[in-house]
């Protein structure tokens, strides 16, 4: 029926001959909200074609039917049991454009290969960093000396973004949501841009749902024949036909094309590369497709087509198949392909299997998957490696690649925006082999100063040196530094807890300080308190404390009894500004720090001391202050609480026993009072 025409609902699929649509309007609503379960959900996933070479295509102004690779000199890792000196050379070929494959070429073949069948490709050497130098570049010895060069990435990283930008102003910025899942390779959740696109074209889904009715069946759309343009569009299923009136599943994929076509077309227009894309339900499907047809193409696979679609993949082509799960299958039901598992009875594939993975087995394979599109853009970590030939063997060589590592991960740390403290890494790790020996130290980069190069260095430089100190590191045949735990920038007051610097990240920040003191220095004079620390400084700096790893495991640190450097209140310019600062060293040398600052102003003031305080959050700061100290003096005896008070007669402070104030003690409702023992 067309889409002037009134329709009167019902909830039968079919009312006398006419026929409805097999989806309601609840459907409808959860399109909107980017419903993982939604069967008219809209996933599209845009892979850059050859992408390194295409950047390098691009970056020389060659034309596009000029073959080309991109060279670089294997640097993999090999078995420990294999020695890095007794390994031969080998340079390869890490991409390949189009225009090249015609001739044979693969990623498999040498350069010198790859000349004898293609003697006018070009071959371009990745940017390499030279040792001593402070920035990447394209050197044309790069080959003939992986010695004194180490490759970098950072060219392609930095297209990699300029492509996020592209596809981000393709789509409206109310209605994005884009998960980059590597350098060259998008998913795009275009749900909630179908959605709106499909009620500005088709007012008769504007409406409420009749009765209020969620659960009634949307009308069917007013069209039956849809252009999908150059679209490849798979097969569908053999119970399938086209002569069926497409639905709104078929209309939101069409609509969906459309907007991969847009997303296609600005990245060629602004930046000349060719984009393959796939479009389909799920994140599965859509990144099946995007490979299905290349080079810049794009693949449309309808929910009718699920079926046909996946009978002829191997399911070790489907991610999350590889490795021990894609042998176990294999070897259980002699097969690779999925049509061969299609017949296998779920209750077979659980025995087999196992229940949870039997069960995730038997929807996979045909086309059920629910996983988000994630809306991050922004990388979790940076490395920075080099594997040595000839291996290195001094301190002064190591030192020279670990600054070269440094500026590397700066510049990348600068594009993510750790000048201006948006985003900066937790932790530092420096992983270093000798023969089949690795040695790895990390350590907490500390969260309360500038980030620089110079402070990179000198936590990289501590950690090389804990390193060296356990003796038999040379020769060296490779060091990697890498940092991780990303995370926004902290803003505002965060309460007791922001102010306490302890441990590890104390350490690194004392380490990476001292490294920029000349030996034998003074440092200032503090007085200094013998013995261990009791009330409120035992309550805020003991205990033991818990460390999250890459790899999720936990290394706790013992109970520190802690010797206290104090420095008394201080008045800054006049502004009545109150400063406390606590520094501890422990008893294995780690140095931790605490600060207290407090505004004296008139507009929060605290009802138990008077004390007047600048904003909300430093009055409950300071309420959680008294909240401490009332534990702490939960520890002396029932009813009393011991005071300091200041004498004129007298230097030293005399305690006086006072009276508990009534309700002092009390727990409010959802706390717990702490026992000290």
């Amino acid at each position: 029926m067309s889409s002037s025409q009134p329709f009167q609902p019902s909830s039968p699929l079919f009312e006398g001959t006419r026929r409805k649509s097999r989806f309601t309007y609840r459907n409808l609503a959860h399109l909107a909200s980017y419903s993982t379960a939604c069967p008219l959900r809209v996933v599209a996933h845009v892979d850059l074609d050859a992408f390194y070479a295409q950047c390098e295509q691009v970056r020389l102004g060659l034309a596009v039917d000029q073959p080309l690779a991109v060279q670089q000199w294997f640097d993999h890792i090999p078995p420990v049991t294999i020695s890095f000196t007794d390994m031969p050379l080998r340079e390869g070929l890490i991409a390949i454009n189009y225009p090249s494959r015609k001739f044979g070429l693969t990623r498999m073949i040498s350069p010198t290969e790859a000349k004898k069948l293609c003697p006018h490709i070009i071959l371009q050497h990745v940017a390499t960093w030279k040792e001593g130098d402070e920035k990447w570049a394209y050197h044309d010895d790069a080959a003939k000396n992986i010695a004194t060069h180490k490759v970098s990435l950072d060219p392609y990283r930095l297209e990699s973004r300029r492509i996020l930008e592209c596809i981000k102003e393709a789509l409206p910025a109310n209605l994005q949501k884009i998960e980059k899942a590597g350098t060259d390779e998008f998913f795009l959740d275009l749900s909630a841009q179908v959605h709106s696109i499909l009620l500005e074209r088709y007012p008769e889904l504007r409406g409420p749902a009749p009765y209020d009715d969620p659960t009634e069946y949307l009308p069917l759309p007013s069209s039956t024949v849809l252009d999908w343009q150059a679209d490849a569009l798979v097969d569908l299923d053999v119970e399938q036909t086209e002569e069926v009136d497409p639905d709104w599943d078929d209309f939101a994929m069409l609509v969906g094309s459309e907007i991969v076509r847009d997303v296609r077309a600005i990245v060629w227009d602004k930046l000349k590369y060719t984009v393959s894309g796939g479009i389909a339900q799920n994140k599965m499907l859509a990144k099946l497709g995007s490979a299905y047809k290349k080079p810049n193409q794009q693949t449309v696979v309808r929910n009718r087509a699920v079926q046909q679609f996946l009978s002829d993949f191997k399911f070790t082509k489907i991610r999350g198949f590889g490795g021990k799960l894609g042998d176990q299958i294999s070897s259980t039901f002699s097969t690779e392909m999925v049509k061969d598992l299609l017949v296998v009875p779920v209750e077979q594939l659980k025995q087999k299997l196992g229940d949870e993975t039997g069960t995730w087995v038997y929807q996979v394979i045909r086309g059920i998957e629910y996983s988000e599109v994630n809306a991050r853009t922004q990388i979790k970590s940076m490395l920075s490696a080099k594997s040595f030939r000839p291996s290195i063997n001094s301190v002064e060589q190591a030192l020279r690649w670990i600054r070269i590592f440094v500026a590397d991960i700066f510049t990348r740390l600068i594009e993510e925006g750790v000048l201006e403290n948006k985003r900066r890494p937790k932790t530092m790790n420096l992983q270093h082999r000798h023969g089949g020996q690795v040695s790895s130290r990390s350590t907490p980069i500390p969260q309360g100063k500038k980030l620089d190069e110079a402070v990179l260095f000198d936590l990289a430089k501590a950690l090389m040196q804990q390193i060296i100190a356990e003796g038999n590191v040379w020769p060296c045949a490779n060091i990697s530094m890498s940092v991780s735990g990303f995370e926004e920038g902290l803003t505002g007051n965060m309460g007791i807890a922001s102010f306490l610097v302890k441990g590890n990240e104390a350490k690194a920040l004392n380490t990476a300080r001292d490294a920029n003191i000349p030996s034998g220095s003074d440092r200032p004079d503090k007085r200094r308190r013998t013995g261990s620390p009791g009330g409120i400084q035992r309550f805020l700096l003991t205990g033991d404390t818990t460390e999250e790893h890459d790899d999720n495991s936990k290394v706790s640190t013992p109970e520190r009894e802690s010797l206290v450097d104090e420095n008394i209140i201080t008045e800054l310019n006049g502004n009545s500004t109150l400063t406390s600062t606590y520094e501890m060293k422990s008893n294995d040398g780690t140095n931790s720090s605490l600060v207290f600052h407090q505004h004296l102003m008139t507009d929060y003031v605290c009802k138990r001391c008077n004390t007047s305080l600048e904003t909300a959050e430093d009055l409950q700061s300071h309420q959680d202050w008294h909240f401490a100290k009332d534990l702490q003096d939960g520890d002396r005896p029932h009813g009393q609480v011991t005071t300091t008070t200041k004498t004129t007669n007298s230097k030293k402070p005399t305690p006086t026993t006072t009276k508990k104030q009534p309700g002092r003690g009390k727990v409010e409702k959802g706390q717990m009072k702490l026992a000290f023992g």
